[in-house]
């Protein structure tokens, strides 16, 4: 009888995260960490701003922390989030909210869009000449914000001065 090896090296960490997480999620009452992780994509982004879910309790009550007035809106939309959370689990998982109203966790900031590069007046010039045979609009403008990045600088603001750096 010969034993199966088991693959020895790298492997993706990703793969290991289920198995790693498994009991903090079944710690807060959730069997997985889907209504956690996809909490906006079952209720919708607008609500999910203002909740999130804490605990999956006894007979199927799902705990949701509310920040601000939402905890009204939440509660007239309740059959509707039930319906959603059963459509995403393709059973009766939550048979009622319980809900909270307080301070929601703090988020991660969405990352920040970079500012544009600034062109020289030369530079300016000579992108704006290469794209006037250009004919479609959206073409231009895309060849136009390529040309930008491709040639400019980051702006002064952006860049951190020197003398920072020296001491």
């Amino acid at each position: 009888m010969t034993r199966a090896k088991k693959p020895h090296g790298a492997r993706a960490l990703a793969a290991l995260l289920p198995k790693l997480t498994k009991p903090l999620y079944r710690a807060r009452g959730f069997a997985e960490a889907g209504v956690l992780n996809d909490w906006p994509d079952i209720v919708g982004r607008p609500l999910a701003d203002y909740t999130a879910p804490e605990r999956l309790g006894p007979a199927g009550a799902l705990e949701v922390r509310v920040g601000g007035a939402w905890a009204l809106e939440l509660q007239h939309l309740e059959p509707l989030v039930l319906d959603r959370i059963a459509t995403y689990f393709g059973y009766r998982a939550v048979t009622r909210l319980v809900l909270t109203q307080g301070p929601l966790p703090p988020r991660p900031e969405p990352p920040r869009k970079p500012r544009p590069k600034v062109l020289s007046n030369a530079q300016a010039e000579a992108l704006a000449r290469d794209l006037a045979m250009t004919e479609d609009p959206k073409l231009r403008a895309a060849l136009e914000r390529l040309g930008r990045e491709v040639l400019g600088e980051a702006p002064l603001n952006a860049v951190e001065d020197e003398s920072t750096l020296e001491g």
